[in-house]
């Protein structure tokens, strides 16, 4: 690629804990020095197929230093994966307050999440309201809504999934990988692309870079998602809530209209404290479209 690299602002540390018998990789920023009752640390979570180093250019952007830490899922980036054919939601949670309990223990919190991690958060600050302070969603739309008679037809899928090994595809190079970041994501710069195919892959023995994310992943989940129950949880939030979403995402092209605006609406209706801003232009991947349009609401809302 002809870009020139992509240079870090604020360097990263990489720092190992055991978490649930797995051993888990999280990213900080800045130090403990930093903290203060109105700047409380800052936890990111990333969403499917993506790593923790995906906040790097928005953490680069932010106006004020502050101390900020960010979790590679269990399966993704440099964490372990779990000895299982697949992955349940409930595991995120634990994780979750784990490295909370191991690196911030009895501390409040700002809680951010993109995507996948966006549900999480929403769910966590509902469970644990009295340690969020802040809580920010990045695209977390939540999934369809299911009926019981969906069930049949899910455990089916999975079952016959369980039976054909899944796999990721390999690239023959960091640029092939920055290509394919591309290609899904054309918003994404060359410069910005390249930094992250070094942090979203790892070179094998045989030269060709995989991805740095289960291939178990991409199984069908058999246990139906309960929209009452999510909704219960997200009706106990007490943080205010700062919803940021790209105007060019289009969920159509994830659900078809098995989940209508409306729904989503509906949902967002639920919460006490609600901030909404729109990046433009940008898709699902807004962290890595609009960093600084993001990081200047996250300053002000954080704030």
């Amino acid at each position: 690629m002809s870009a020139q690299p992509y240079l870090v602002r604020r360097e990263a540390r990489s720092r190992f804990l055991q978490v649930r018998g797995l051993r888990y990789h999280v990213l900080e920023w800045g130090d403990a020095s930093l903290i203060a009752p109105d700047r409380p640390p800052l936890v990111m979570v990333h969403g499917w197929m993506d790593v923790a180093a995906s906040f790097q250019f928005m953490m680069d952007a932010l106006p004020t230093d502050r101390y900020a830490i960010a979790l590679d899922w269990r399966g993704f980036g440099l964490s372990d994966a779990p000895a299982a054919d697949s992955y349940w939601f409930p595991d995120y949670l634990g994780d979750l307050e784990s490295v909370l309990d191991q690196m911030l223990p009895g501390q409040v919190v700002d809680l951010l999440g993109h995507s996948m991690g966006g549900n999480v958060v929403m769910i966590y600050a509902g469970v644990r309201p009295e340690r969020i302070r802040r809580l920010v969603n990045l695209e977390g739309f939540g999934l369809p809504e299911s009926r019981p008679h969906h069930a049949p037809k899910r455990y089916a899928a999975w079952l016959d999934e369980l039976k054909t090994p899944q796999e990721l595809r390999a690239y023959d190079s960091l640029d092939a990988v920055a290509g394919r970041l591309r290609k899904t994501n054309p918003l994404l710069s060359e410069q910005r692309a390249q930094w992250l195919a070094g942090h979203w892959s790892k070179r094998r023995a045989d030269g060709q870079y995989e991805i740095l994310g289960d291939p178990a992943h991409k199984r069908t989940n058999p246990v139906l998602y309960q929209k009452p129950e999510v909704l219960e949880c997200w009706k106990r939030i007490t943080a205010p809530v700062m919803w940021v979403e790209g105007d060019q995402t289009d969920v159509s092209k994830w659900w078809g209209n098995r989940y209508p605006r409306s729904d989503f609406e509906e949902r967002l209706a639920v919460l006490a404290s609600l901030e909404r801003h729109v990046l433009s232009p940008a898709g699902h991947m807004l962290h890595h479209d609009q960093p600084e349009e993001l990081a200047r609401h996250l300053e002000a809302f954080l704030r």
